[in-house]
């Protein structure tokens, strides 16, 4: 197996859920047909995470990323306690707090959700009750509050406990200071929802983007809760406008450690499958002809090794264009 698709698999396992029904059907499944096949996919996701390694990339000073639970995990360590960007899984608490310890032995007072999807937040249930104050856009604590339907998901998930749910929200831009890190926060409007937030690190120039970028993945689009392949498009802008070449950038999903060069790589693909798509729907092509048309053909050697497969991500486009 190479090692991109081991990234694939343990950054986001879906693709572990749904590997015998992408085979099967030559990896042009619908979402819906796709998550019908994989029998549940949440729940398999769950239990994939439950005993999947978790995997520590040192970035620079006293910033990490843990690898293997859900989305990828920053920890900025330090006397002010651990600071956590994103949750991750909760069925991975013994295996993060493995990680965790091999970091620092101090508590996580802190976690910021980038968007409120449960393999970003669904920890937030045993971090907040253990102490940790949860920040995140007013959009994301709205989301886990209520049950949610996610229709590509074909899945309800239901509202998080009290302590999970974030209790210092914010609608634009954000700033705390935490272990001397000046950490700031910003809204990206509709993107991969309509709950996206970067998390910078300005002293070590390190950025979390959350699920607006895929290294090396097509990315989901979640319609249900305000994203959109335009969104998505405006907030890869947004990421390169931010950021310089010396810039460490951790996605969601994927290779944790990125940098501008290969969130460009990212963004042109994005253009040029939605124009792709578009321009098909605009010959009046039905979303099951313009998958039959393969438009993301150029990309799907590199991007298409997901649950996120050509088909899936064509009918995402489609649905946005």
């Amino acid at each position: 197996m190479s090692q991109t698709n081991l990234i694939s698999r343990r950054s986001f396992c879906l693709c572990c859920a749904a590997a015998s029904a992408s085979a099967a059907t030559g990896g042009w499944l619908s979402p819906r047909e796709a998550y019908a096949e994989a029998r549940g996919v949440v729940s398999l996701v769950r239990d994939s995470a439950a005993v999947s390694p978790i995997v520590a990339h040192q970035l620079r000073g006293s910033i990490s990323v843990l690898e293997g639970s859900g989305g990828n995990i920053a920890v900025l360590t330090g006397p002010d306690g651990n600071l956590l960007v994103d949750a991750g899984i909760g069925v991975s608490r013994t295996h993060v707090t493995e990680a965790l310890d091999k970091l620092s032995a101090d508590p996580v007072t802190h976690l910021i959700n980038t968007h409120w999807h449960f393999d970003h937040a669904d920890g937030n249930a045993w971090l907040g009750a253990l102490g940790a104050k949860i920040t995140a856009h007013e959009n994301t604590r709205k989301y886990l509050s209520q049950v949610q339907r996610v229709e590509d998901y074909d899945y309800n998930f239901l509202p998080l406990p009290i302590d999970g749910l974030p209790s210092d929200v914010f609608a634009n831009e954000h700033a705390i200071k935490v272990n001397r890190a000046s950490v700031g926060m910003k809204y990206y409007g509709s993107a991969h929802t309509d709950s996206d937030i970067s998390v910078t690190f300005a002293e070590a120039d390190i950025v979390h983007v959350g699920d607006t970028y895929w290294n090396g993945l097509y990315p989901f689009i979640d319609y249900s809760t305000g994203g959109s392949i335009d969104g998505m498009i405006a907030a890869s802008d947004a990421n390169l406008a931010a950021t310089t070449d010396k810039t460490i950038i951790i996605p969601g999903h994927g290779k944790p450690a990125s940098n501008r060069a290969e969130l460009q790589e990212f963004r042109d693909m994005l253009v040029a499958v939605r124009e792709n798509v578009a321009k098909l729907k605009k010959q009046g092509r039905s979303r099951d002809e313009t998958v039959a048309a393969k438009p993301t053909a150029t990309f799907d050697a590199k991007w298409g090794n997901s649950v996120i497969d050509p088909g899936f991500f064509t009918r995402l486009v489609y649905q946005g264009v």
